[in-house]
């Protein structure tokens, strides 16, 4: 029996049509809440919305947005306040990676430019227009008003050269969840976590693309697999529950060990 500890609280995820944003909306739907899924991908995003309300019952909400433009982040925070009484738990999980295998000195401005505006900047413009309303929630019987989750990478921990721009953006996440945390306590806690090597759309959803990309960089996972979403999902459930009320401002791998070797 799943704990339904999200009863009477809305939840919104950015990038929520596919891979980690997919697997959480199902993960906070069958523990009683309301969710609000975000993409750009409109089809993608209508059949997610579809599935996760037929499978849980619970009220799913897909709104098109490209989190890197601030017009579009504005209008669809004031849709998902009037769809939902409250949103308790941000999953600010958008993003994208590009310019795989070249060098920092080679990646080009465009390049730089579209990855920093949907990783980073992305991660901020939502947070930017949905603290207000979130801070001033009130809960029975919780101190807290809400919970911010930021997905950052293990390349933002430690660097990959073949991953350049990608990874300033995840240090970039990284330094955003803790500024948050700093500025919206006691009210909101504020987290990221550093997925590593998982199937999902980054790596065309391919085990075989994931272990390509392992030989080529000669990387051992310590645990010795390949990641899933729902390892993910599993921590961003927790970092949405009553068990993570007391962790503010860290930012949590899970890559199978690869943070500490």
């Amino acid at each position: 029996m799943v704990e339904k500890f999200l009863e009477g609280r809305g939840t919104l995820i950015t990038g929520g049509a596919s891979g980690f944003g997919r697997g959480a909306a199902y993960a906070f739907a069958e523990r009683g809440a309301d969710v609000v899924i975000i993409d750009n991908n409109e089809e993608l995003l209508e059949e997610t919305a579809k599935k996760v309300a037929d499978k849980t019952g619970q009220k799913t909400i897909p709104i098109v947005c490209d989190v890197s433009k601030s017009d579009q982040v504005e209008a669809m925070a004031k849709q998902a306040f009037r769809e939902l009484d409250n949103i308790y738990v941000l999953f600010n999980n958008a993003g994208i990676g590009i310019a795989y295998g070249k060098n920092i000195c080679r990646v080009r401005e465009e390049q730089w430019d579209k990855i920093m505006s949907v990783n980073l900047k992305g991660q901020w413009l939502v947070a930017k227009s949905l603290w207000r309303k979130m801070k001033a929630q009130k809960f029975d019987g919780e101190m807290l008003s809400g919970r911010i989750i930021c997905n950052a990478s293990l390349a933002g921990l430690k660097m990959n050269p073949k991953l350049p721009t990608y990874s300033i953006t995840k240090v970039g996440v990284i330094a955003l969840a803790k500024l948050l945390a700093k500025t919206l306590a006691p009210y909101i806690t504020v987290n990221s976590i550093a997925p590593g090597f998982h199937v999902t759309g980054i790596y065309l959803d391919s085990v075989e693309v994931v272990e390509t990309v392992l030989r080529e960089e000669r990387i051992q996972i310590p645990l010795n697999r390949i990641g899933t979403v729902e390892d993910v999902v599993e921590l961003v459930v927790f970092l949405a529950s009553p068990a993570s009320t007391y962790i503010t401002g860290q930012c949590i791998p899970v890559g199978g060990g690869l943070a500490n070797f």
